[in-house]
């Protein structure tokens, strides 16, 4: 706890910023409405009796305003809105009260910090959820053509669809009624301009991927099944810094750990918590999928995988696959869910994928 100085609370949106500063030897208040723009913002703060220590909830506005009060000389704390625990029988909610609340936990030193990436960082990880939209745009404009058709009685049955095959047969469909045939065009012609989208984004992140700061964390990453360029490149932008975690308390960070309520000699656990960073959960529910398929001769591409990646990475890839693996036929034995089941695997997984971004870059490569 700071003897000296200014605790300040911003209360951040996005037209009006709303700041509660203690002077911490006198007690001191201040209360202001300020205006978002930034330089305004640092002026006011630089007025205060140093040293100033800042803190406002992360939200929507980013992170420009505390790189900016860091750039300034002064401190700057972005809190975890998650983990500011409210009193229970608080009714009233105000800006003036929120930022008073978070200038107090600033200066008990009872917040918890937000990583905060650098702006290369947070570029990346904007381009890997822009991806993200478009997979789920894609999803949609699918789902409304082969609905639109099947309302009308026409269905594929020549093979997988959204194959090459797929989009050759979608193009030979015509319909008599004008009507129909221009909603059809419209619904066909979306999911054209999203898979284009798509595509230019897995181009731009393969890149990236290539030639990048996170290149040899990626290339290590892919040493596991169901890892491939996009899932590595979105691990390894969201997460950062991967020495924050250890191979157990990432499962946490991820949400994937158990909810529990203990109280006495009682304890009782329930779904997953779904905490922390939902993108990096789902890339690892979906790739703890492929590793129920058997796991015996190492397909071509995981094999040239793990040449890239140096054979410290490869045994430890190896030993995750064949883990996870084994992992997947217990359950499968005892006939678990399968949903559940593949939960447990990707928070195991989420443990080995830290195992290798950790790895020492030096062991990962041959010196012979």
């Amino acid at each position: 706890m700071i003897t000296q100085g200014t605790t300040v609370g911003l209360d951040v949106h996005a037209r009006s910023v709303v700041a509660h500063a203690r002077d911490v030897k006198t007690g001191a208040v201040r209360r202001e409405r300020l205006t978002p723009d930034v330089a305004a913002l640092v002026r006011w703060l630089l007025a205060l009796a140093a040293p100033v220590r800042v803190a406002y909830e992360a939200g929507p506005t980013g992170y420009g305003l505390q790189r900016a009060i860091t750039a300034a000389g002064m401190s700057c704390v972005v809190a975890a809105p998650s983990k500011m625990v409210r009193p229970a029988g608080d009714r009233v909610k105000t800006d003036a009260k929120d930022a008073a609340y978070i200038e107090k936990l600033l200066r008990l030193d009872e917040l918890v910090e937000v990583a905060v990436p650098d702006e290369t960082r947070e570029a990346a990880r904007d381009l890997v959820r822009a991806r993200d939209d478009a997979r789920g745009d894609l999803m949609r404009a699918r789902n409304r053509l082969s609905k639109l058709l099947l309302r009308h009685g026409i269905v594929y049955y020549d093979g997988t669809a959204w194959t090459v095959k797929h989009g050759v047969w979608l193009q030979r469909q015509h319909f008599d009624d004008r009507l129909l045939q221009a909603t059809f065009d419209n619904d066909f012609d979306a999911v054209l301009a999203v898979t284009a989208r798509r595509d230019r984004l897995d181009r731009q992140i393969e890149a990236v991927a290539a030639n990048s700061p996170w290149t040899p964390v990626i290339t290590r990453l892919q040493c596991l099944r169901g890892i491939s360029t996009l899932t590595a490149f979105g691990l390894a932008v969201e997460i950062g810094d991967w020495t924050r975690f250890s191979g157990s308390s990432i499962g946490a960070y991820t949400g994937l750990v158990p909810s529990e309520h203990s109280s006495g000699d009682s304890r009782s656990q329930g779904s997953i918590t779904k905490a922390g960073n939902t993108h990096v959960r789902r890339l690892l529910v979906e790739a703890a999928w492929q590793h129920r398929r058997p796991y015996r001769t190492p397909s071509k591409a995981l094999r040239t995988r793990w040449e890239a990646a140096g054979p410290a990475a490869r045994a430890r890839g190896h030993a995750g696959n064949t883990r996870l693996h084994h992992r997947w036929q217990v359950f499968d034995a005892r006939k678990k869910n399968t949903c559940t089941a593949n939960t447990a695997i990707a928070r195991e997984l989420a443990g080995w994928c830290w195992s290798l971004a950790t790895l020492d870059e030096e062991a990962s490569h041959d010196h012979n």
